[in-house]
């Protein structure tokens, strides 16, 4: 008689999706009991990624004041709001601090117990340190889940999917060259956590070509130097000998921007103001469907702006030629992106005030260089320059396109499939690495341990080597016995190693052009082929098409995924409590 719900996945997800649990199951939970089941190989709140077993050289990418498991006023959602501490706050940490990944999967395990103890009397949490390997079951049945080394399932009433950053088979390009890699005893690292990558094969002073200048190259960059030994001094890279030397080069040929070194100050920006929930249902509602360069884009494009420039004129009005109150009309009233610009001309005398999304996504388009070695020195500047202006507050218009990013990303969550560029490209502005970690970059580069090779980096595998290019600077081009992918896996259900999520699509549930999970953007039940929700399967997390940005939340932004779980974890416990009240007056 006692329900069973199965939960696939025990980290910062599953971890949140418990405290909802515990914070609506007074309202609406009246049974007596309910078995709950973590299945994860990895102890219960880090999970994988965010476990405590990992080098403590690997940092957070957020200050320890921005990371929180804990909903506030803020989150739009039905369910009670449960307080709790920051990490900076649990930790007693300064806020600036960017802890590293242990501390984070120390914070995690203290999140996850104190969700336990906040249960009503009657739950019971069950770990299974297996791997799930598939849902079975009919849709208004019990549910059978399948773990790893046992004969018998689980039985669920209800199955939620709250799993991570998945492991993915090689794509087509990625196997040719893994191939010729085996044929002409080469190394090449597919994409991978950094942490989990056996690192071992890339030996000291070789040459080594890194496709991604993002988070995942952060990680490898650090577990390849002060990883094997090496040190900073100052400003300066003390090698120990034991280093490969790293060519890396990306789509755009740059790292991501660093996080911002300052705190907010005065008023903040009144958002959503051009993109909310009137501009999302208007979008929802189009019987043809929405595309999203034409329909979203300009909506966003508008919202960042109306961000950027009103920082910028209510904190630095000497450098505007127009007071806010004419500026903020005519800009609302522009029609197309022509008026806009000339609007900014008119209003914004230095360019360096103008926010010109366009360049900030091809910093290099266009640019050559006439050698290699100008190219290290221009980039280093380049580098330099943004920390300059990340750091000096009196840029801090860069700030409100930050919390611009925050909140269309809050209702770009409610659309659904947006396409993956709009992910990328969140990331590369809002979520970049700490300073520090640029200023280690510009120390390798000096030390001649790192080498950038440019934007649109193509990689061909020839004459028993592989060889890098780029058109940043014509002509030149490295060679090196070994190759690394330096970025997650593409979360696609149809690549996914996982056989949950590969059983999963063949049982009917279906994916997005790009390959995410279909889920109903209310409470995460699982679509099959014809839009249909599942009666009995959740997902939750970034290989659903109802993805959020990151894995944890800034304090008082909203939260989508907090909403998502507390959306979920009231569907769930309606329907236990439903079930359980119908089988007892039977």
């Amino acid at each position: 008689m006692r329900p069973q719900l199965v939960i696939v996945g025990a980290g910062p997800r599953g971890t949140g999706l418990l405290e909802r649990i515990a914070a609506n199951a007074p309202e609406l939970y009246g049974g007596s009991g309910l078995d709950i089941h973590f299945v994860d190989p990895h102890p219960p709140g880090g999970g994988r990624i965010w476990r405590q077993a990992q080098s403590p050289l690997l940092w957070m990418n957020s200050h320890a004041e921005d990371v929180t498991m804990f909903t506030d006023d803020t989150v739009t959602m039905d369910g009670p709001v449960r307080e709790g501490p920051t990490l900076h706050e649990w930790a007693r940490l300064d806020g600036g601090t960017f802890a590293d990944r242990q501390l984070q999967g120390r914070y995690l395990r203290w999140v996850y117990e104190r969700a336990l103890a906040g249960l009503p009397e009657g739950v019971v949490v069950h770990h299974h340190a297996r791997r799930a390997l598939r849902v079975s079951g009919p849709g208004e049945g019990r549910q059978q889940v399948w773990l790893e080394g046992r004969q018998r399932p689980l039985l669920a009433d209800l199955v939620v999917l709250a799993l991570g950053h998945l492991d993915a088979e090689l794509d087509v390009d990625q196997a040719e060259l893994a191939a010729y890699a085996r044929e002409h005893d080469l190394v090449h690292l597919p994409p991978d956590f950094t942490a989990d990558t056996d690192l071992s094969p890339l030996r000291p002073g070789e040459p080594v070509l890194v496709r991604g200048f993002g988070l995942a190259f952060v990680d490898l960059m650090v577990l390849l130097t002060e990883g094997r030994g090496g040190r900073y001094e100052g400003d300066t890279y003390v090698p120990s000998g034991r280093e490969p030397v790293l060519y890396v080069g990306s789509r755009r040929g740059v790292p991501y921007h660093s996080k911002i070194g300052y705190d907010w100050t005065g008023d903040r920006p009144p958002l959503p103001r051009f993109f909310g929930p009137a501009e999302v249902e208007a979008l929802l509602a189009k019987p043809e469907g929405f595309d999203f360069r034409r329909d979203v884009w300009p909506l966003v494009e508008k919202e960042l702006g109306f961000a950027h420039y009103h920082r910028l004129f209510t904190a630095h009005p000497g450098r505007t030629a127009m007071a806010w109150a004419d500026f903020e009309e005519k800009y609302a009233a522009a029609a197309g992106s022509d008026e806009t610009r000339a609007l900014v001309a008119a209003a914004v005398p230095d360019p360096a005030d103008r926010l010109d999304l366009t360049t900030l996504d091809h910093p290099l388009e266009g640019v050559r260089y006439a050698s290699h070695e100008a190219f290290q020195e221009g980039l280093r500047a380049y580098v330099e320059g943004d920390l300059s202006r990340r750091h000096d507050p009196s840029y801090s218009a860069d700030l409100g396109v930050f919390l611009g990013l925050l909140s269309v990303y809050g209702q770009i969550v409610r659309l659904g499939n947006v396409g993956s560029w709009w992910h990328g490209f969140f990331s590369y502005l809002a979520s970049g690495p700490p300073g520090p970690r640029l200023r280690q970059m510009l120390a390798l580069s000096r030390a001649g341990l790192l080498k950038f090779v440019g934007a649109d980096m193509t990689v061909s595998a020839e004459d028993g080597v592989f060889r890098a290019t780029s058109p940043t600077v014509p002509g030149y081009s490295v060679e090196a016995r070994a190759l690394v992918e330096a970025r997650l896996p593409e979360p696609t259900v149809g690549r996914a190693r996982d056989s949950l999520l590969r059983e999963l699509h063949a049982d009917g549930a279906t994916e997005t052009p790009e390959g995410l999970l279909r889920v109903d953007p209310g409470d995460g039940r699982v679509l099959d082929r014809a839009g249909r929700p599942h009666p009995r399967r959740f997902a939750l997390g970034p290989y659903t098409d109802a993805r959020t940005p990151g894995a944890f939340t800034r304090p008082r932004t909203g939260g989508p995924a907090f909403r998502q779980n507390d959306a979920t974890a009231r569907a769930v416990l309606g329907f236990l409590g439903a079930s359980l009240e119908k089988e007892l007056t039977r």
